[in-house]
């Protein structure tokens, strides 16, 4: 199958001119191709694009369907601005060699060798550990990267291949060892950099991929989605890692039409999503517990689709910093907007739209304290925060009063966010 930027490796040894620098883009697509990830995954290629090639280091895709393999491949060749090479992940199965060819391949450039092997299922195949053999014995060869998907054992995280098969990979290259320069792989979703057999390993899995938790030592709060750049300079092989911004793809919103369209969309869908979901409690509420599910699952449903059109348009600040950005929303609506519309209100006697009006006010002033509170998310103490159903009064700390104070709605039917 021939692609523009995904590349069919036809042969197993290819040699590349004008060659300097790779991008690494880590699980793109193992949790699903939703919106969000994708959005992640094209800001990957966008960084991706200041090397001379990008490597995906496996999970380009949830399950090797073509289906899903033609999705990633309408993204890619969209967004990407290099040439794009795919290691095979242990998601990447079935169609893989339909769509990208070899699974042990080896990319020679001037400076340097990219070793690609296939141990998506666990195991080091003889075709690659062959290969492996065969291109660290070339004299051209000096300086080269191993990059497979699952990781070798390793100090940070027991989801590796298991220690006979790190021996295989071991004998092949122990008489070619200081050719090695890296050992690189992905599958887990965050990032780290450690040493084994006194070679580094670099584990990246930021490309999509929700981050988690690593390990008490790496937190998924502690590490954002990335990329690695490995470059040549000054006769030697170096590698950097870039984080990717909240805002790592912005390309939509330049659109101004499409701008104004996916915000309609998004306001529809919330439209949707509240109407399915005060539907459901009415249903609830007359015993019709199959109906209510339902409505509740298209709710739900609708929430999804608004949060995939919204995740284009947003334009997040830096995660650390999110929470207090929120504030000035909240204060605003309390102390200027819901006051002067529930004064309209009340002039021209609508008093369900003033009564509203006075109890999101209520609330919204303990978003706001609440959000001040977050904005060191690190020494926020509230354990357990309530919500009134019936009018959205939050209340926090240890006494919370056996009636909402704002509609006199009963304590049994809290809301408890813990």
């Amino acid at each position: 199958m021939e692609n523009n930027k995904f590349q069919f490796i036809s042969n197993k040894i290819t040699r590349l001119k004008d060659v300097h620098s790779i991008g690494v883009i880590g699980d793109p697509g193992c949790e699903g191709l939703g919106t969000y990830n994708m959005k992640v995954y094209a800001g990957a290629l966008k960084e991706s694009a200041k090397d001379d090639i990008t490597l995906i280091a496996g999970d380009l895709v949830p399950v090797g369907k073509e289906h899903y393999y033609k999705m990633i491949q309408d993204i890619t060749e969209t967004t990407a601005e290099n040439p794009v090479y795919v290691l095979r992940g242990n998601h990447d199965t079935g169609e893989y060699e339909t769509y990208f060819g070899q699974k042990n391949y080896a990319l020679l450039t001037e400076d340097f060798a990219l070793i690609v092997l296939d141990n998506a299922l666990r195991k080091f195949d003889e075709e690659g550990l062959s290969l492996l053999g065969e291109v660290l014995a070339l004299e051209e060869v000096n300086q080269a990267i191993i990059a497979f998907h699952i990781p070798v054992p390793n100090h940070f995280i027991a989801n590796s291949v298991s220690e006979e098969e790190f021996d295989k990979l071991k004998a092949v290259y122990q008489g070619k060892k200081e050719k090695v320069k890296y050992l690189l792989c992905g599958h887990v979703h965050s990032r780290f950099v450690d040493e084994v057999d006194t070679i580094p390993l670099i584990c990246t899995g930021g490309g999509g991929a929700l981050i988690e938790d690593v390990s008490s030592e790496i937190r998924a709060c502690d590490v954002e989605h990335h990329i690695v750049h490995f470059s040549f300079e000054h006769g030697k092989l170096n590698y950097r890692i870039a984080n990717l911004s909240e805002d790592c793809y912005s390309k939509e919103r330049k659109d101004g039409i499409l701008k104004e369209k996916l915000l309609e969309t998004v306001q529809g869908e919330m439209m949707a999503h509240l109407r399915y979901l005060m539907f459901a409690d009415r249903a609830r509420r007359r015993g019709m517990d199959k109906i209510a599910s339902l409505f509740e699952a298209l709710a739900d449903s609708e929430y999804c689709h608004a949060r995939s059109f919204y995740s284009v348009l947003e334009n997040p600040k830096e995660f650390s910093k999110s929470v207090e950005t929120f504030v000035p929303g909240e204060e605003f609506e309390y102390t200027y907007l819901y006051k002067a519309l529930e004064t309209y209100a009340k002039e021209h006697e609508n008093p369900l739209a003033a009564q509203a009006y006075q109890g999101a006010s209520h609330a919204e002033k303990v978003h706001a304290r609440l959000l001040k509170e977050a904005s060191d998310m690190e020494s926020f103490s509230e354990t357990s925060i309530y919500v009134c159903p019936i009018c959205g009064c939050v209340m926090t700390g240890e006494n919370i009063p056996d009636h909402c104070p704002v509609c006199g709605g009963p304590k049994r039917q809290y809301k408890e966010f813990s």
